[in-house]
This record gives structure tokens, sequence and C-alpha cells, in this order.
């Protein structure tokens, strides 16, 4: 199947376009469209990544739905049979790829919880002993399970990278209750599908949720619990003190770490073993987490 990394839709006004999704404005929702472009360490790749953007959005979809008492969602639907007449003559691109939801007016914050020692978190630890300003014990290796999650926000930067945040600097960027609604509902979100996932062979060693505000109402917005924006381990290969197998985007920025590549745009183009291995790691996260392939509802 070839990748899809161009979307247009005539007629249909375009809102925003980011590194994989873009946004469209129909009514008075808001239609996302996920590609299957690929970015990795903020620039985007040449080679699309087959079936990726219909792996994020229905996977999206099914954490919307299981968790929708936690909070709620901006999720309207992702059947392309309800989707207003005027998409009707892009139903072969839109579906398992396109989400209808209602407009929201996003935070500026990325809400990322922590289990495991790892990334920017490891190297952060090795340095001062803390993660984001969190004091951990002594003694912990890489890839370590951490005594509790972490809830360590950061600024969702338009350009450049996000940085990470202090409690103080949450609350007076969201302000005092929504600092105490995002924080709960992301460590219960985080708890509750890392739980899930393990019972399914995979660790979630973290994530991060995006929140929004509609009609005074919080919601959770964006994409939640996916390859792109956690990173998934295989259980049965867990290791403490290796970096684990996953079935995220580290496979592709683990090949890019070999090249001598110096991280600026343009990027390189991926290899078929690599751009195939990708897309099977991200079905693969899939199955196991709904229980069945895409190619079946």
């Amino acid at each position: 199947m070839k990748p899809v990394t161009s979307i247009e839709l005539p007629g249909i006004p375009r809102t925003a376009r980011g590194k994989v999704r873009e946004m469209f404005r129909v009514g008075d929702a808001l239609l996302i469209v996920c590609s299957d472009r690929i970015s990795a360490f903020d620039v985007v790749l040449p080679d699309g990544i087959p079936d990726k953007g219909r792996v994020l959005t229905r996977l999206s979809r099914f954490w919307f739905e299981r968790f929708r008492d936690i909070i709620p969602n901006h999720l309207i639907t992702t059947e392309v049979e309800e989707f207003p007449a005027e998409l009707a003559p892009f139903t072969d691109l839109l579906r398992d790829r396109a989400t209808l939801v209602r407009v929201a007016e996003p935070l500026p914050v990325e809400c990322i919880v922590r289990g495991y020692l790892v990334g920017n978190g490891w190297k952060e630890y090795r340095e001062t002993g803390r993660v984001c300003g969190i004091e951990l014990p002594d003694g912990l290796r890489l890839a370590d399970r951490l005594p509790e999650p972490i809830f360590t926000p950061s600024t969702k930067a338009t350009d450049g990278h996000d940085a990470n945040i202090s409690r103080e600097e949450l609350v007076a960027t969201v302000g005092g209750s929504f600092a105490d609604i995002i924080e709960d509902a992301s460590m219960r979100l985080y708890r509750e599908a890392a739980k899930y996932a393990l019972a399914r062979g995979i660790i979630i060693a973290d994530t991060k949720f995006e929140f929004g505000v509609c009609d005074g109402r919080l919601m959770l917005i964006d994409e939640a619990l996916t390859p792109d924006s956690s990173r998934f381990w295989e259980a049965s290969e867990y290791r403490v003190g290796e970096s684990p197998a996953s079935f995220d985007k580290q496979f592709v920025r683990d090949y890019l770490e070999g090249l001598n590549w110096n991280k600026t745009p343009p990027g390189p183009s991926l290899p078929a073993k690599i751009v195939a291995g990708t897309a099977e790691r991200y079905r693969e996260a899939y199955r196991r987490l709904v229980g069945h392939g895409l190619n079946q509802r």
C-alpha cells in the first residue's frame, strides 16, 4: 500500500498543517486528517510509513471511547458515512484516517506522564538525580520503572523544542483549577492505559496528552496513547539497563542516529526495510491493543 503523504480536499478550508496531521473546518466542527508522514528530531522525513495514519486515527478513537468516563474528549465520529455531505467526494481518502471533532481552544501545554526512566529523563537523571525537577531515588538504571509515574508538563512550542515547566509555571499558564484537573486526568489515563497495555504485552514507558476548552468545558483533544505520542515497549524483551525493543518511531530514530546527518532539514530517505519494519511495528501495536488487525472493524 502506497503511503499517503499529501492531503488535499479542494473546496474545504484548511486551518492548519502539522508534521503529520492536517486540519480543515467543516461547519461548526473540525476535521483532523492523519497522513502517513513521519517526523524525527522535529524534521519531517521524505518517506511515509504505510498505514501509519490509519493506526493513529483508529487507536486514538479506541482510547477516546474507552476512557470517556475519566474526562470528556473532542471526538464526534471517525465514520466517513457520518461525515457532512461536502466531504463525500473524499470518502476513499478519509476512511480510517480522518476524525470529526468539536472545536476546542487548546491549552498551550503538553501533559507528559513518565512511568520509566528513558530518553531525556534518563539523561537528566544521570546529571542531576532528578527528572524535570522531581527528585528520584539513587541508583536507578536505564529503563528502570519509576517508583510511581511522574507528571512532567512542558511548553508547546511553535518553533524549536518544547521546554519543561514547573508546577508553578503550569498554574500561571492555565490556572490553578485547570492545572489540577489535567494533572489528575493525565495520571489516571496513564495508569489505566499502562495496566491495560501490559496485559497485552506492551509497556507504555511514557506518553503525552493535550487538553482544550470547548464551551467552558475541559476535554482531551488531539491524539491519545498512540505510537507517535508514546513510547511502546515489547514487554517480553524488557530488560533494565538496556534500550528496549519498541513499537514506536524509535526504530526510525535509531537508524537515523547511525547516519552522518545533522538533524536539520532536509531529512534523509529511509531504506525500504526501515519503512517496512516501522509500518509493521505500528500495525502490531494496534493489533495487540485493540484485539484485531486494521482490516477488521
